[in-house]
């Protein structure tokens, strides 16, 4: 199984500068590739302080001119709200600029609060995105394309600079439901998902309809990947983890608020408003642990198959304790993860 670390760009204080905020983001990349990361992701969005992610394929540039071996995810970017015929060139030409180790993630858009005034109602999302996928792939995979749909119309084009790999960067799909992921993963898409409120039940339904899709495809799906994303950090002791968990839960009383709730947003700062969910229910639903728990807790998610898991460490975090969770994990967690043939190749060295 291999890990993800997710740079979550939470901004809850704007005097800490945005320029800071990236070189964190920075060093976090830089130390996730020395300590063996697999990949590193950022997520889209916009107007908000909740991810403040604008341009995730400059970042992925950015990251790429800074490490030498994980990949880099966009996990997600939002496409209803991009034009695919520019967008599929701004796709190849960061694919180029990060040497190949570009993973399109992409999805429709999870805030109302965004989408909305960006001109894209939530209602519509669904559409849009789907038909945006077309016509994305389309262009990235011929030569020459015309569109006549609800969204796009247009005459025959074709996009320049051709992809450096046919189709261009390999894609993954963010779903929740399982019958979508299903359908996804039939459809040839790696799978970014995430349990729902650290429901079981729905969690093992998303594992098996990634598994019936992957076996469908056959040898054209051996490839695929099911990443499973869950914000996560290391503790020390109990007075750490309570202290850790209530970062947390300050974080989700803004989350929910724009995610689930009725989107109040103050000049780009989600209000703090009132949770349901406990802090007991939301210990259970995160790795917020010492490094044996998360092993353990890990363990599940090896047993059940999942190949990458995209852990997300800083949500209120400074970013000396965030640095200092991912060493943790790096050297804690991940080494009883890794294949016996990585062991001995590491024990080579």
């Amino acid at each position: 199984m291999d890990f993800d670390l997710h740079f979550s760009m939470d901004y809850h204080d704007k005097s800490y500068g945005s320029e800071r905020l990236y070189t964190d983001m920075l060093d976090q990349a830089i130390l996730a590739d020395r300590l063996g990361y697999a990949s590193v992701s950022v997520t889209e969005h916009h107007l908000l302080e909740l991810g403040v992610m604008p341009a995730p394929l400059t970042a992925a540039v950015k990251i790429a001119a800074h490490t030498k071996h994980v990949e880099i995810l966009t996990g997600v970017v939002v496409l209803p709200l991009h034009d695919m015929r520019t967008y599929a060139g701004e796709v190849i030409v960061a694919d180029i600029f990060t040497n190949g180790r570009l993973v399109l993630g992409v999805g429709r858009g999870a805030y109302a609060f965004e989408m909305e005034r960006l001109g894209v109602p939530m209602a519509e999302t669904r559409e849009r995105f789907d038909e945006s996928l077309a016509v994305l792939q389309a262009l990235l995979s011929r030569e020459e394309v015309s569109w006549d749909g609800k969204y796009y119309k247009f005459d025959a084009l074709t996009v320049m600079p051709r992809p450096m790999r046919p189709g261009g960067p390999p894609m993954m799909m963010a779903v929740l439901q399982p019958e979508a992921i299903y359908h996804c993963t039939k459809r040839g898409f790696n799978i970014l998902t995430t349990p729902l409120s650290g429901d079981r039940k729905h969690f093992h339904a998303q594992v098996d309809a990634f598994r019936r899709g992957k076996a469908e495809l056959g040898k054209a799906g051996e490839k695929l990947k099911l990443t499973l994303s869950r914000s996560a950090t290391v503790t020390r002791s109990e007075a750490h983890k309570r202290e850790k968990l209530a970062e947390a839960q300050y974080h989700y009383t803004r989350f929910d608020n724009v995610f689930t709730g009725p989107g109040i947003v103050d000049a780009g700062m989600a209000r703090v408003l009132p949770r349901k969910q406990t802090l007991a229910e939301l210990e259970q639903n995160l790795l917020i642990c010492t490094p044996q728990e998360m092993t353990d807790k890990l363990g599940e998610y090896a047993d059940l198959g999942i190949d990458r898991v995209s852990l997300t460490m800083n949500f209120g975090a400074s970013q000396a304790d965030t640095l200092e969770s991912t060493r943790a994990v790096a050297e804690e967690v991940i080494p009883h993860f890794r294949s016996t043939s990585m062991k001995k190749t590491a024990e080579l060295v």
